[in-house]
């Protein structure tokens, strides 16, 4: 079975040494540009020291933003240009990747009628961003105000004590970020782009790098006529530039944790006035707790850590929405990501999400700040800034690899965990896995754990189509399943053994 036109690779084989544009950094900033470039005609060679969507990329929200918060501190170019961007995820490039989620914000008594007045507008305001973006109601419905009787159906561990209703929004959810990465990705690489995964770029300048093998030591120059670095908060190991980096933490619990919890809580932080936490479930069985913003200094991590003062400060926050207090036992995972957020006098909590592209003396462009629901606008104005594309820009109308319209999706026939995480490539994903493994369909889609619901088809595909190259990239990444630590050796055969028959596979091709 061939894998070329849509696989990811790794490594210095067959690598192509004369280029358009070389782009360092495969989060989801620099998938977005490989997939401008590609699509534009140019030629792309797309790399990354560790995997795809390794960095903060894969510790986001998991949201696509509508920019309200932008939008309460007149920052009103990055808020039309998040709703804007939203728009074109839900309905256009993404709409597998992507759902409606209702977020109720209770009107407890610790929130007074002003505040809930002034909340209410926000809400407005953000209805008629999403007006202004063109995005349909049907995709993103009008905000209101429900009752408190509603709001506990929509909420049943909502504490009812002083509870008087709660202000319903909507806002755009991802299934995964790291799957909108691998589906960018794969997407550049169907576009004509060479994606590659373990080369860390030792040095570069404005027309060539010198590229390591991250799995062998090896070493190779490549030339480029244009080299855009898109590494986030690591930008300055290839080039001078001043960011300020802030760490955003989320905690995990699972979902019985707070049962029947079907829709997002906002909660105010206390002594302000527009900044809130999340509590936001997943359709994993988990709901993440986020998040923090505290101002990082220092030499970057390549994984951030939570720290303890963080994840009590998220806990005591949003379990004031609650008839039971969350206890540290609940937590059963946490991450970390860091947010690219260019230098400027504030601190990291009013610093614009605006992006920036740079250009350094030795002619690198460097593309940094904004956020990941403005990606593909950050990448547009990446591939603009090199003058070499033929044409305009496309990706506002190109659809991600296995999109298709919600109606479309919904007759769509298939394994309905594999519809929602590959789309229309369900059945490629289930083939593939016959084809690799020789194995029933019983077998390939069965649950790897008894509250794991991965499936060794998806392992095998993350393998053959996705990059992966081991256990480490399967469970962090292509599954997340390592996001509770608890849950990683329950996984791990499973893991080792798509690696074992997609090795096996390899090697009877040969």
């Amino acid at each position: 079975m061939s894998t070329r036109p849509t696989a990811i690779g790794h490594g210095l084989e067959d690598l192509p040494t004369d280029l358009d544009v070389l782009v360092v950094g495969l989060g989801v900033t620099g998938a977005g540009v490989a997939l401008d470039a590609a699509s534009r005609g140019l030629s792309v060679l797309a790399v990354d020291a560790h995997d795809v969507a390794f960095g903060t990329s894969r510790f986001s929200s998991k949201l696509v933003h509508g920019g309200l918060r932008y939008l309460a501190k007149g920052q009103l170019g990055v808020a039309h240009e998040s709703a804007v961007e939203r728009g074109i995820l839900m309905e256009r490039t993404a709409p597998h990747l992507t759902r409606a989620l209702p977020m109720l914000l209770p009107l407890m008594s610790s929130v007074g009628h002003g505040q809930a007045a002034l909340a209410g507008l926000g809400f407005i305001a953000g209805d008629v961003l999403r007006l202004a973006a063109r995005t349909a109601a049907d995709t993103l419905p009008h905000p209101r105000r429900v009752s408190r009787t509603e709001a506990l159906t929509m909420a049943p561990p909502l504490r009812g004590a002083g509870l008087r209703g709660a202000l319903l929004s909507w806002d755009g959810q991802l299934e995964d970020d790291v799957r909108l990465v691998l589906g960018l990705a794969r997407t550049a690489v169907a576009q004509g782009a060479d994606v590659r995964t373990r080369l860390r770029a030792l040095s570069v300048d404005g027309g060539s790098a010198e590229l390591r093998d991250e799995l062998t030591g090896t070493t190779r120059t490549v030339t480029a006529r244009k080299v855009i670095n898109a590494t986030g908060v690591w930008a300055a190991d290839l080039v001078d530039v001043r960011l300020k980096p802030s760490r955003g933490t989320h905690v995990v619990l699972r979902a019985e944790t707070l049962p029947r919890l079907n829709t997002a809580i906002t909660v105010p932080i206390p002594g302000t006035t527009n900044r809130f936490m999340f509590l936001l479930p997943q359709q994993d069985g988990t709901i993440y707790v986020g998040l923090t913003d505290v101002e990082v200094d220092g030499d970057i991590p390549d994984v951030p850590q939570p720290t303890e003062a963080e994840i009590g400060y998220l806990l005591d926050v949003v379990s004031s929405a609650f008839n039971q207090p969350l206890r540290r036992s609940d937590v059963v995972g946490a991450f970390a990501g860091l947010r690219p957020l260019l230098d400027s006098d504030g601190s990291t909590a009013d610093l614009s999400r605006k992006h920036a592209v740079l250009t350094s003396a030795s002619g690198v462009m460097t593309v940094v700040g904004g956020k990941l629901t403005t990606y593909r606008r950050m990448a547009q104005d990446a591939v603009d800034a090199t003058h070499l594309a033929p044409g305009k820009c496309r990706t506002r109308n190109l659809p991600l690899l296995g999109a298709a319209s919600r109606d479309a999706l919904a007759r769509f026939e298939g394994h309905p965990r594999l519809v929602r995480r590959f789309g229309t490539e369900a059945q490629l994903v289930l083939e593939n896995a016959r084809t690799v493994t020789g194995l029933h369909d019983a077998e390939l889609l069965a649950p790897i754990a008894p509250h794991l619901p991965a499936t060794l088809a998806e392992l095998v595909f993350g393998i053959t189509h996705e990059g992966a190259v081991d256990v480490e990239d399967l469970l962090e990444r292509r599954t997340r399943i390592a996001l509770i630590p608890e849950d990683i050796e329950l996984a791990r055969p499973a893991a080792e053994r798509a690696l074992d028959l997609a090795a096996a596979y390899r090697a009877g091709q040969r």
